[in-house]
């Protein structure tokens, strides 16, 4: 491709029309940039690179070329720019700094796996850089940063694929959950419970010197300025090679500064799989209990008082009240997935497997051929990677867009809101807004520490 072809493409990506750009688009039907022509494939740029940052990046290699990798700590920036060179014998531009990616007209997408509290600002100012973006769950740190990216995908027309990756790949059994309530097998839905497992607390974690490599400041962003905490002992398994407690890697989606706790973080993956089989994607709860809870510290008013503890929930049960009167069970109990029932049988469903009678009876009775893809809305992609491709070539949304995200994602958020505060929530779906609380609303939006406000 010459030069000025490339850059003509480029062209048609960065001004299709919004209104396009906004309607759905969840098949991965025709050939994709990047698989049948090298010279045709999209180029992409990878923002916050430890753990899901790589493992977004590696899939999708066979249908993106990376151009750039932005990271806060020095460390983890080398290791995956050596981890991409290897698998491709490409070695991509490394930035401290994003806003150096954003800047590049050679790139047509980010993807972001920050901690949850930077997404918003990245998100947008990367849509406003003409850029499409892939975004880790949660998407947002509060409602407001929804309804803020909901506005930006509309002004820019950008493609926006939220990485709720249960909705293409896990061997599409979220999308046969889906197909068989649709196909009536468990009757009328009675309930829903989310098993999403709970956490731990932590003992006092010391505030120390931060590490070498890591621009501590830079990774806060717009949250409080607080002193990097770690604890010694080191964290294995996934996630591994790092303090076991500390307010930075991986740890930090113990803090509600950072993050939502196991309620956004496993919440954002089962809860949505809920909310799309109860056909609530544009409504959501019209009320919210939390039943039972365990928070690792003291609260007043809605925050913890001392700093230097994780600080969201450990245990919970929260019910969402579902359109239909339908209830909605976010549950740190029980095994990890999804229950349904109905008046006709129940089943379970979570990333290892789909099990119950309505299961077992396809055997003799089989869903309808294109069953799944009609939950889908057309071929399932290879995987989520593709999807968002396939979108941008469209221009049309893909299968996880922010919308639908936002929309189950305030079940999420409301329930964070209502262990904080200690009571039910009656939540108005139609105007976004807790009814008859001022003190709860407040907790809808946050004001970015100065600095790091979004640059718009």
């Amino acid at each position: 491709m010459s030069s000025s072809q490339r850059q003509n493409r480029r062209h048609f990506l960065r001004t299709a029309s919004a209104a396009t750009a906004v309607g759905y688009f969840v098949g991965a039907s025709g050939s994709l940039r990047g698989q049948d022509s090298p010279n045709e494939r999209p180029v992409f740029a990878t923002i916050g690179l430890r753990n899901q940052g790589w493992t977004i990046t590696d899939k999708s290699t066979k249908f993106a070329d990376f151009a750039a990798f932005a990271d806060v700590d020095a460390t983890v920036l080398e290791e995956n720019l050596s981890k991409l060179e290897k698998k491709t014998g490409k070695r991509a531009d490394g930035y401290k700094d994003y806003r150096k990616v954003l800047e590049r007209d050679d790139i047509d997408a980010v993807m972001i796996a920050t901690p949850d509290h930077w997404h918003t600002k990245i998100s947008v100012e990367a849509m406003l850089a003409g850029k499409d973006v892939y975004c880790e769950k949660p998407l947002t740190l509060t409602i407001d940063e929804g309804k803020l990216i909901e506005k930006i995908v509309k002004q820019t027309g950008r493609v926006f694929q939220v990485g709720t990756m249960q909705r293409t790949e896990n061997d599409q059994r979220f999308l046969q959950a889906i197909a068989l309530i649709r196909a009536g097998r468990i009757g009328d839905i009675r309930k829903v419970t989310c098993g999403i497992n709970g956490a731990t607390g932590s003992p006092v974690i010391p505030a120390i010197k931060v590490p070498d490599g890591l621009d501590w400041d830079m990774w806060l962003g717009p949250a409080p300025k607080v002193p990097y905490r770690a604890l010694p002992e080191m964290r294995t398994g996934y996630g591994g090679g790092v303090p076991l407690y500390t307010n930075c890697h991986y740890a930090w989606r113990n803090w509600y500064e950072y993050s939502g706790g196991q309620m956004n973080d496993w919440g954002a993956h089962h809860v949505d799989i809920a909310t799309w089989a109860l056909g609530a994607s544009e409504t959501g709860p019209n009320k919210i209990t939390p039943v039972s809870y365990s928070l690792p510290v003291d609260y007043e008013n809605g925050y913890p008082t001392v700093s230097d503890q994780y600080n969201s929930p450990t245990k919970f049960e929260i019910h969402a009240n579902m359109p239909g009167d339908i209830p909605l069970i976010i549950t740190s109990e029980g095994d990890n997935g999804i229950l349904f029932e109905g008046t006709k049988g129940r089943f379970f469903v979570n990333r290892g497997k789909i099990v119950g009678k309505p299961v077992e009876d396809l055997e003799n009775d089989p869903l309808p051929e294109d069953a799944i893809e009609k939950v889908y809305g057309g071929p399932v992609s290879e995987n989520h990677t593709a999807n968002f491709i396939a979108g941008m070539n469209s221009r049309t949304q893909p299968i996880s867009d922010v919308w639908t995200h936002n929309r189950m994602l305030e079940t999420c958020h409301l329930a964070n809101i209502a262990i904080r505060l200690g009571r039910e929530l009656k939540w108005d779906p139609a105007k976004r807004e807790i009814i008859g609380d001022d003190e709860a609303n407040a907790f809808l939006g946050r004001e970015s520490r100065k600095g790091y406000e979004i640059d718009m």
